[in-house]
């Protein structure tokens, strides 16, 4: 299966199952030096792991990240890092039937086409399991992204009609939630009204054996001016990218986004202007990427989520045979994927800068002859 290598630098192959062993990663191109220890993946985990609340499928797993190679004494070594992720709370039994029709809004179908066979145990492959490999490499990226005073922050904009309208960023200094503020929510919404309504909202549907849909927002602060490429490796076609290979993202937005097919040209340009130690932009319409390239101001991301597809409410399909037939999934399932995913999120948009930022060092020969003259 070609397509599970991420990168060209800083590179990350994700590998398993939902239900296999294990899950993992191998991450290729770090540079040696950075600290890292096992102990600094739990936090990033937790916030994606299952089972934190009623909004999250209760299947149960300790998601402990196993460094097999790449660090000694605490410090990377420049050579790969394999992590991995044992499987502990697989139920197999749950997807018995799956695996005589294709579920709605699955990738069964499209699988057994491409394929000829499909691991019916969790969706396999195709699970929002594998996230949890990109997520514990996303530790590391962010730790590489951190020495260069980068930080990327995701949370919860809406949750069906529900749309956060406090405590949000405004494109201000300082505007950006904190994480604690975050995960006051159940939902991660930093707006508590919000939160609370969306609850409701939830709970309604769940007790219809229904689901919902969500957006989440993610500001990347500290993000230097020119990384990116100007045509195939825009940095905003690579952000796209990685936020469309989250299984259930179905539109990505930068900056206005789909604002900007009602907006009119002396409305959307940025005008720049001076600022103290260099150039800066009035407003931000543009998202921090202009023709491809950081322009240096904060990198402003949506992802939008379509509901979970496995519901226990009756739908309609065919099965393996060709014949329609009506069925409700079982197993455990979320009935919202979007509070799970903002670390997703977080995890990926960092991927795709770590590997930029390094693949940017030799794109002038003053930056070469800078690195080979120490």
């Amino acid at each position: 299966m070609a397509g599970s290598v991420f990168g060209d630098i800083f590179t990350c192959s994700t590998w398993g199952e939902s239900h296999g062993k294990a899950l993992g990663v191998v991450i290729d191109g770090c540079p040696a030096g950075i600290p890292l220890s096992e102990e600094d993946f739990p936090a990033a985990m937790a916030r994606r792991s299952p089972g934190q609340t009623i909004y999250s499928t209760p299947r149960s797993e300790a998601d402990e990240v196993e460094i097999l190679s790449g660090v000694f004494t605490g410090k990377t070594t420049g050579t790969p890092i394999s992590l991995m992720i044992k499987n502990t709370s697989q139920r197999s039994s749950d997807y018995s039937e799956v695996a005589s029709y294709y579920r709605p809004g699955h990738a069964d179908f499209g699988f057994d086409r491409k394929y000829g066979f499909r691991d019916p145990r969790g969706g396999g492959r195709s699970s929002g399991r594998e996230t949890a490999a990109r997520v514990a490499a996303g530790v590391i990226a962010e730790k590489l992204l951190g020495e260069l005073g980068i930080h990327t922050r995701a949370y919860v904009s809406q949750i069906g009609p529900h749309k956060c309208e406090k405590n949000i960023y405004d494109g201000t200094p300082g505007s950006v939630p904190t994480l604690d503020l975050i995960e006051k929510s159940p939902l991660r919404m930093p707006d508590a009204d919000a939160s609370k309504a969306a609850e409701e909202y939830l709970s309604g549907l769940m007790s219809e054996g229904d689901s919902s849909g969500g957006l989440i927002e993610c500001i990347v602060t500290g993000m230097p001016a020119g990384i990116g490429d100007p045509v195939y490796k825009k940095l905003d076609a690579l952000l796209g990218q990685a936020l469309f290979s989250i299984g259930a993202v179905k539109a990505v937005e930068i900056g206005d986004g789909m604002k900007v097919a009602s907006s009119v040209g002396s409305e959307n340009n940025d005008s720049f202007v001076p600022v103290s130690g260099g150039v800066g932009k009035a407003t931000n319409h543009s998202g921090g990427i202009l023709g491809g390239i950081s322009d240096g101001t904060d990198i402003i991301l949506r992802a939008a989520f379509k509901p979970t597809p496995s519901i226990s409410k009756e739908q309609q399909t065919v099965n393996t045979s060709g014949e329609s037939v009506n069925i409700s999934v079982k197993g455990r399932h979320d009935p919202i994927i979007v509070p799970r995913a903002v670390v997703v999120v977080e995890s990926v948009v960092n991927l795709v800068l770590a590997d930029r930022l390094l693949a940017e060092m030799g794109t002038q020969i003053d930056k070469v002859k800078e690195f080979y003259s120490k």
